[in-house]
């Protein structure tokens, strides 16, 4: 039997994956991809909705803020109000809910970028998770993701020779089937394109079967020889099924009484967790999280808010502690499609804005600092008269934490045409 006829007839079902077929070609046809550095991993966090970044990381040193938030302003630092911001530098503090960064800022661990997002003027939730995933402000065109286009740069030949020189270490290993994982029922935008990626709801529930005349297929195409590269591929992937299941995750404790939520968002960085520790050669994660849309009811230092913000620090500081040491090898990286507008509105929320704010937690960030220019919130110097103004470009946080962690040189191909500015001094 033809590898492309095997291929096409989709010989192996893959399961709670949230794949169509298509992944088997393309695993099949990315397994001469060799793995990029061995040790570094990538974790993004995608906030969708637009998080509201002057109540995450608040500005109480501006006064305007206050006048322009009546209701759901964070109250300034103060150490007889527990719920009030977390004072970082006299200027900037963290909405309380956010209280397990505190730690991970003293340790410089974590790097803050304000006035931070795309240069489009959109409002739309759609158009923005899209340019902010494929990389290309504005460019509909695009087919694939920026993260995908790094897999797939970070492969090539002579990346690779271009390590392998540099390193003493000859030829890097094959790809691992888990090079790239994404905790979703289907493939995200950013992660879209040729090179092979994962996604599942879980890793319990991540195996494949073949029933029928289709076991009888692949059966038949495993006795063609080691050589078929469908069969190397069919083979990495049974293997990827037996080493999860000997993993058991159901039964995973996690280390340094690390105490994860039980949200589904705490329970995938669990999973992350597992997958880092477990050396199976990932180097791309991905997880998202919804419920930062907050038109109505946003609240201050508590309410809505608020609590989508608990479970988010609690689940990454729980993240931080449970891989320990292995955070010098690790950068997570946090996303939002836009900020949203200063002004409150009637609803007691906040529209669509502009410019927001990231966090960036790693052994190679250099933390305890707000990086950005910060433009102030006079009305003159809003955005649209509206909104936070963008002082940088998200790219620049991409590109660097993609070159300075992972090791990427082909930026252009990356992030295509973007001119890369100054570094931001983000990373290590």
């Amino acid at each position: 039997m033809q590898r492309r006829v095997f291929v096409k007839s989709g010989a192996l079902a893959l399961v709670t994956m949230g794949l169509s077929p298509r992944f088997l070609r393309r695993t099949a046809f990315g397994m001469e991809l060799p793995a990029a550095r061995k040790g570094k991993v990538l974790v993004c966090l995608f906030q969708r909705g637009a998080a509201d970044g002057l109540n995450v990381v608040v500005p109480h040193g501006e006064q305007a803020y206050y006048a322009m938030r009546p209701n759901i302003a964070v109250p300034r630092p103060s150490a007889s109000a527990p719920l009030s911001a977390i004072d970082l530098d006299g200027f900037f503090g963290l909405h309380p809910s956010l209280a397990p960064f505190k730690p991970l800022y003293d340790r410089k661990l974590l790097g803050i970028i304000h006035a931070v997002g795309s240069p489009s003027t959109t409002r739309s939730h759609f158009d923005a998770q899209d340019y902010m995933e494929s990389g290309t402000p504005d460019d509909k065109a695009t087919t694939d993701g920026w993260l995908n286009r790094y897999l797939a740069v970070h492969g090539t030949c002579d990346e690779c020779k271009l390590q392998g020189a540099a390193t003493g270490a000859g030829s890097p290993d094959r790809g691992s089937a888990f090079r790239a994982v994404a905790f979703a029922p289907q493939t995200p935008r950013i992660l879209e394109g040729p090179s092979p990626t994962v996604a599942m709801n879980s890793l319990d529930e991540f195996s494949v079967r073949a029933t029928g005349t289709q076991a009888e297929r692949l059966e038949a195409l495993y006795r063609t020889g080691s050589a078929d590269i469908v069969h190397a591929t069919g083979t990495e992937t049974f293997d990827a099924v037996r080493m999860l299941r000997s993993a058991n995750p159901q039964q995973y404790q996690p280390a340094n009484n690390a105490t994860y939520p039980r949200s589904q968002f705490g329970q995938r960085l669990k999973q992350i967790a597992q997958l880092i520790k477990a050396d199976v050669g990932l180097e791309i994660a991905f997880a998202d999280v919804g419920g930062w849309d907050t038109h109505v009811n946003q609240g201050g230092a508590t309410g809505q808010l608020a609590q989508r913000l608990d479970d988010f620090a609690q689940s990454i500081g729980a993240l931080v502690t449970d891989i320990g040491d292995r955070i010098g090898d690790v950068t997570i990286l946090s996303m939002s499609e836009f900020g949203r507008m200063v002004k409150e509105n009637g609803n007691g929320g906040t529209d669509h804005g502009h410019a927001g704010a990231m966090f960036v937690i790693g052994g190679d960030v250099h933390g305890g600092k707000v990086h950005g220019h910060w433009p102030g919130l006079q009305p003159e110097q809003l955005y649209e008269g509206r909104d936070l103004a963008l002082t940088t470009d998200f790219r620049a946080v991409f590109s660097e934490v993609t070159a300075r962690h992972l090791g990427a040189r082909r930026l252009d191909a990356i992030f295509p045409g973007y001119t890369q500015g100054p570094p931001l001094g983000l990373m290590g």
